[in-house]
């Protein structure tokens, strides 16, 4: 007997812990750790980066060794149709109990996401923890939030940084939800700030798909480091480079963010930080610390910008924000704590190397040549005095 929406409704309640059959659940699509870039969401791709980025083949193990432990209930609301239940939390453990039940699974996901799954044989006495699940209704998806923020955000099964952008985004701009940063950021365990400026780049991003001058699916590197994004939008030399208020930070954020004629200074932005594909370019940013304040402080150097565009290294570009004296100072300093250092090691010459003999020599020549210019300079300025 097949039930209305209805007899549905009333056999699975609202916030009552209840089992239901597989067959029921569907994965959530809307899930903020699968909406990338505007790529077309499937099952197949879902299930695909579960297992690249969740763990999933330790879970597929766990399971065919002990059967599906029921200990935790999915949450789960009705779909528009009022046919499904959508997985709103336990995505992972869902597509685990997939792969087993479905064996197409396996080789549709390698023919869309070219990837290939192993699923162990899960014996058949525990065959059967895989037909029905614990499952905890909620009305919407607002309902759900707050216990799904905190444990992806804060708690123990966190998501990366893109992932709680994008549900604190959402959240935040569900006109039902009718809650400030402040409050989400609460609700989720946040204390340092962290969430508004995780919101505001997903709409710095979302800016620049919208104007089509930069697409997360173009960037060079597979990693997509959006801490790397949010970070440098907190810094005053990234803020004056896109023409953003110095105090726009301070505020809730709103999408558009960055002036119309700076567009093309985003671009540049997020290609040096991610690189492009389709312009072959490597970014120019590789870690985090120190490459977003070195790359921030030669946007404010013209030269530095100008070997920037050109296509050289940070490095290079990043030299020319330093005055030469500066330069001076700082090689001088390395050179004497490096010979320093060599002096204390003389004892591992036993004076049988005469290419070592002759380095120190050059070294000394170097030396004896800096010091006589730097002299000469130095009883110059003191007889204009």
């Amino acid at each position: 007997m097949t039930l209305s929406p209805l007899g549905i409704e009333l056999s699975i309640p609202l916030q009552v812990t209840t089992k239901v059959s597989i067959d029921k659940l569907i994965l959530d699509h809307a899930n903020p750790r699968f909406v990338e870039a505007g790529r077309k969401i499937s099952d197949e791709s879902v299930i695909a980066q579960l297992y690249r980025s969740e763990e999933l083949g330790e879970l597929l193990q766990s399971i065919a060794a002990n059967g599906y432990l029921d200990i935790e209930p999915l949450i789960v609301m009705f779909d528009e149709s009022g046919d499904k239940l959508i997985v709103l939390e336990g995505n992972r453990r869902f597509a685990a109990i997939r792969l087993f039940r479905e064996p197409t699974l396996v080789d549709q996901i390698f023919a869309n996401e070219r990837l290939r799954i192993s699923v162990p044989t899960i014996p058949p006495e525990i065959r059967h923890t895989l037909e029905k699940v614990s499952v905890y209704r909620v009305p919407n998806r607002d309902a759900a939030r707050s216990f799904i923020g905190f444990k992806h955000i804060n708690g123990a099964a966190k998501w990366n940084s893109y992932a709680k952008a994008r549900f604190a985004a959402d959240w935040y701009r569900d006109a039902k939800s009718n809650v400030t940063l402040g409050e989400i950021s609460e609700k989720i365990g946040d204390k340092h700030d962290t969430i508004k400026r995780m919101v505001t780049a997903i709409y710095v991003l979302e800016q620049a798909e919208k104007y089509h001058i930069f697409s997360m699916d173009d960037r060079k590197v597979v990693k997509f480091n959006f801490s790397h994004l949010y970070t440098a939008l907190s810094r005053t030399q990234y803020m004056n480079f896109l023409g953003l208020e110095l105090a726009w930070s301070r505020y809730d954020p709103k999408p558009d963010p960055v002036p119309e004629d700076k567009l093309d200074h985003l671009r540049e932005v997020l290609v040096w930080i991610y690189g492009s594909k389709e312009g072959d370019k490597e970014p120019v940013v590789q870690s985090q610390n120190p490459d977003i304040k070195r790359l921030g402080e030669t946007l404010t150097n013209a030269e530095g910008l100008h070997m920037l565009r050109a296509g050289r290294t940070l490095t290079e570009a990043h030299a020319c924000t330093h005055s030469a004296d500066e330069k001076l100072s700082s090689s001088l300093i390395k050179a004497r704590g490096m010979l320093r250092e060599a002096v204390n090691s003389l004892r591992g010459y036993d004076g049988q190397d005469q290419s070592l003999l002759n380095i120190a020599e050059d070294i000394s020549e170097t030396a004896e040549t800096i010091y006589n210019r730097m002299r000469k300079k130095s009883k110059d300025a003191m007889g204009k005095d």
